[in-house]
């Protein structure tokens, strides 16, 4: 068969899937052309909105038999820039597969189509009485499907695991059209490779997650929250040990945030001070439990240890839930960043959790030296080795390449990893050979190679081949 050409392609699309699921040209939205990245946007040769397993299937046959590299989008909330389109790509939203098709309370299991919101999954498991394990702050936007694509992390990572945790089962749609069923509701499966892993942070470089299979938990009946003031990161790490010793599981979240991260926030949000003094680092602590009074005295109970042992030098404890996301609004400056750094610089790394107090010394000391007079603000989730760094543009002279590459190295003399919960995408594939070796990146480009052999799936994210 001849070549089509692109009239030929997309008049094909459009007499397959119908006018109302393609957009050519100037239909396509301009969010389309990018996300939350700050990659440079790209207009793709046509934008395909899905509302079926089977138009996902027809999309890709038709791109796979002639050669059209496929780009698949979520909420288009990523900020790696794995869903920017490439030229002459389909662009594949699946915003209309956006349907619970299944909750169930008794077997804590919940199916999805990928399109499904974040905020959408957390509210039909409140209403079913459980929970969902992931939250992050484009809850509203962000879809299910690209949060398995880039295994997502979040607020809740200590007491859940990342995204791979949450995921039971998969429906996956190959470059070639091929579907994999492996929605099978069962914890224990132990029958050779576990397809449903390949594709869990492949940010879309394998295939199209079309469905999802769900585990829910159980909703706690009552939740303390603390702000606790340390002296040095050390006596953070013996916070949270104690806590966990005590709480185990129930610790929820240990939310660390050094002082510059603090008075920005303060400063940003025009908020009050929690505490009547500054302190070099501040936690949020998130407590679950069975009775809200006795959870507090008990909370109350182990800070007060830590206060004579040392560990802690002030602390205040919710008396409501009002005064819980009144502590936590403290947490939320990073929606402030793009409008008062200009632009941020931001990093999401991982380091051995030992060593994070260290690599923040080590970054404060060495930006000192390169850029007096720096803005960097330091704060993370830690309690699972996650640090997050934003620095402000304007105040190391715009040299942010410079500034990545700085803080890049330290996180390989660290051997930590340059992408903790927000995936490689474009913007992190030139430090990707910071964290990964060259015999497990060419064990990647084997699987891609086996998957999609015309490297027709989000063509050049990740890594090259």
């Amino acid at each position: 068969m001849p070549p089509m050409s692109q009239e030929q392609f997309l008049h094909a699309l459009v007499q397959q899937l119908g006018e109302g699921a393609v957009q050519t040209g100037t239909q396509v939205e301009a969010r389309f052309h990018t996300d939350w990245s700050g990659q440079p946007p790209v207009a793709p040769l046509a934008l395909v909105r899905p509302r079926s397993t089977e138009e996902v299937v027809a999309t890709l046959r038709l791109c796979h038999q002639h050669r059209i590299p496929v780009v698949p989008q979520g909420g288009l909330t990523g900020l790696a820039g794995a869903a920017v389109p490439v030229p002459g790509c389909v662009a594949l939203s699946l915003e209309r597969m956006n349907t619970i098709e299944e909750v169930n309370a008794r077997t804590g299991l919940m199916t999805v189509q990928a399109g499904v919101t974040l905020q959408t999954v957390q509210e039909a498991a409140v209403a079913a009485g459980m929970v969902f394990g992931v939250d992050l702050g484009a809850r509203g936007s962000c879809q299910i499907g690209g949060n398995v694509s880039t295994n997502a992390g979040g607020n809740g990572v200590l007491q859940h695991g990342m995204m791979r945790e949450q995921v039971l089962g998969l429906e996956v749609v190959l470059a070639d059209g091929t579907v994999l069923p492996m929605l099978r509701p069962m914890l224990k499966n132990n029958t050779g490779y576990d397809l449903k892993q390949f594709f869990i942070g492949a940010e879309g470089t394998l295939g199209v997650i079309t469905r999802v299979l769900l585990r829910l938990r159980p909703m706690p009946q009552a939740k303390a929250t603390c702000l606790v003031a340390m002296p040095d990161f050390d006596n953070a790490l013996a916070v949270l040990q104690r806590m966990q010793g005590r709480f185990g599981n129930s610790v929820a979240a240990f939310e660390l945030m050094w002082d510059n991260f603090v008075q920005a926030s303060i400063q940003w949000q025009k908020l009050q001070a929690p505490l009547a003094e500054r302190h070099p680092l501040l936690a949020l602590i998130d407590v679950d439990g069975k009775d809200e009074a006795s959870l507090r005295d008990a909370v109350e109970e182990a800070l007060g240890e830590a206060m004579e042992a040392g560990e802690v030098v002030d602390a205040v404890i919710a008396q409501s839930q009002t005064q819980a996301k009144t502590l936590w609004k403290l947490r939320e400056a990073p929606a402030e960043l793009n409008t008062n750094m200009h632009p941020p610089i931001n990093f999401d790394v991982s380091l051995p959790q030992a060593d994070i107090g260290r690599f923040a010394d080590a970054m404060q000391a060495d930006f000192d030296a390169r850029w007096p007079g720096h803005q960097t603000l330091f704060f993370g989730h830690v309690g699972d080795g996650n640090l997050h760094v934003s620095t402000n543009g304007a105040t190391v002279n715009g040299e942010c390449d410079a500034v990545e590459a700085a803080l890049y190295a330290q996180v390989a003399l660290f051997h930590g990893s340059v992408s903790a919960e927000h995936g490689i995408g474009l913007h992190k594939k030139p430090f990707l050979h910071a964290s990964r070796t060259p015999q497990e990146l060419a064990a990647m480009r084997a699987i891609k190679a086996a998957l999609d052999p015309l490297n027709l799936m989000n063509p050049g994210k990740v890594f090259d081949l």
